[in-house]
């Protein structure tokens, strides 16, 4: 019985351990970080706290966008965060263990206090889209996440200072709005010249080239409206669908 008890007490003990730990790790950052994401928005222009906040990721460039603004307005550019890390090439993760930074459309669904990386934000892959192309047998994987460090096994790295701002950010707005932010993940700048690499990079690979013009939609209609597209997937190809938000207020910066 006391042997029972101890190992009851322990097992509490380390989750309040975890819970503790967890609770000043995101603590440290928004005593440490908070002053700059709120410096960050008025320098672009929009309120913080925000209603509404949506994530670019360009493979290629090796750039993540956060643009931010009112529920029906505009967005702007709050910033651009370098990767520091990304694995794979330009295309879609298809399975487990292909150390593939996925491409599509996603949400940042789960917070993560204590990662390996820092901190971490997941990213909801597999979505429809890509649960409609795997192949009988095939494990999809999972756990993608943009996180701190500067390691990436598929995943995105932008090192801890960075990672707290977009945590903070994602954290609070999630908490506000009570929606997760949308993440876009193109393979680059999906413009004409970026197409065009794309097109002459994939060569007789037409399924890639159809994917990636899947995909571009939703990059034309936000460069125009600097609105995020609403997209949605075909049940029964797998397709992508983008449409253009409600409205389509002029364009921010």
């Amino acid at each position: 019985m006391k042997t029972s008890l101890a190992i009851v007490a322990g097992f509490l003990g380390a989750l309040l351990s975890l819970s503790a730990h967890a609770g000043d790790r995101v603590a440290t950052a928004r005593a440490s970080r908070m002053k700059d994401v709120t410096a960050l928005f008025a320098t672009a222009g929009t309120p913080w706290p925000t209603d509404q906040l949506y994530i670019r990721a360009f493979k290629h460039e090796k750039e993540l966008e956060v643009w931010a603004g009112p529920k029906e307005g505009p967005l702007v550019k709050v910033k651009t965060y370098p990767f520091c890390a990304a694995s794979g090439e330009l295309g879609p993760k298809r399975r487990e263990g292909d150390l593939q930074v996925p491409e599509g459309f996603y949400t940042l669904d789960l917070f993560n206090p204590v990662s390996n990386f820092h901190l971490s934000v997941r990213v909801s892959y597999p979505n429809t889209a890509d649960k409609h192309h795997q192949k009988p047998g095939v494990r999809l994987g999972g756990n993608i996440f943009v996180h701190g460090n500067c390691v990436s096994i598929g995943c995105i790295a932008i090192e801890d200072g960075p990672i707290e701002e977009l945590y903070l950010m994602a954290l609070d707005t999630r908490a506000r709005t009570k929606r997760d932010a949308p993440i876009h993940i193109f393979p680059r700048r999906l413009d004409a010249a970026g197409m065009a690499a794309l097109e002459k990079q994939a060569g007789a690979d037409t399924s890639l080239v159809s994917f990636w013009k899947s995909l571009q939609p939703a990059y034309t209609l936000f460069e125009e409206s600097r609105q995020v597209p609403r997209t949605s997937v075909v049940a029964k190809t797998g397709a992508y669908v983008v449409t253009p938000a409600t409205k389509a207020p002029r364009a921010g910066r």
